[in-house]
């Protein structure tokens, strides 16, 4: 039987070496995002290969989008056994006073209500397929453990996460449903390059950061997604191991 596996954000960076990862280790991927031709890139790349995959706009944040998007998955594959909650949204570094509104609102309906709205619709297929059950992981981030200066919106959805995380773990598990939560610190992608110059710390100045390369995020997710059910990481750390978190920076 065919294990399909869904994520979000899909298109580039955490995302895209997910969905290739996975797609390696013989899930059927599906890939969802806000925009087609970056999701078509990474299916062909998946197809290239030898393996499946659909690409399917959405965006998660919307939550008639998302409604769509697992409808899709229900009628061309018929059940999911593995969400990959990866969508997210950065804002501006800038202090806290100065948060727009809409800005607020724009990161808290990625990052939080986006991962609620997938988490659902997965919940409502998987407790219904036959076998029952399946896996949800979760993008939390190092920003669910501490923040970077001027982060209040992106840290509080991240914190928020971790929530969302043990929450659904919880409810999870009489559908055989199990939910866990993946936090990466420095993965290189196309955002992250920049802290190879240098960024903020919390004591005022802007250092350089070391990077890890993003497959071994890839590994990691594969490893949590390859579990039986009976057993679950319920959060892993996957990070530069010389960068500014363990201790006093």
């Amino acid at each position: 039987m065919k294990k399909i596996a869904l994520v979000t954000g899909g298109g580039s960076g955490i995302g895209r070496a997910a969905a290739l990862a996975l797609a390696g280790a013989g899930f059927t991927l599906v890939l969802a995002g806000r925009r087609q031709d970056p999701l078509d890139a990474v299916a062909a790349e998946i197809v290239a290969t030898g393996g499946e995959a659909l690409a399917v706009p959405c965006n998660v944040a919307e939550e008639p989008q998302v409604a769509a998007l697992f409808a899709a998955i229900d009628e061309t594959y018929g059940r999911l056994d593995l969400l990959f909650n990866n969508a997210g949204l950065f804002a501006p570094p800038g202090l806290l006073e100065d948060v727009e509104v809409e800005r607020w609102k724009a990161v808290v309906d990625v990052n939080l209500n986006g991962a609620f709205w997938c988490t659902q619709h997965a919940f409502r297929i998987m407790k219904r397929q036959n076998p029952q059950g399946g896996r949800i992981i979760n993008n939390g981030s190092i920003s669910a453990h501490a923040p970077r200066p001027n982060s209040a919106a992106y840290t509080a959805t991240k914190h928020a996460m971790t929530g969302l995380t043990k929450a659904a773990a919880l409810d999870g598990r009489k559908y055989d449903i199990a939910v866990g939560q993946i936090d990466i610190g420095n993965a290189e992608t196309d955002m992250t390059g920049r802290m190879r110059a240098g960024v903020p710390q919390a004591n005022g100045t802007v250092a350089p950061e070391p990077l890890m390369d993003l497959s071994h995020v890839g590994d990691a997710l594969v490893y949590m997604a390859n579990l039986p059910l009976e057993a679950n990481v319920q959060f892993m750390t996957v990070m530069a191991t010389k960068m500014p978190f363990v201790g006093r920076g």
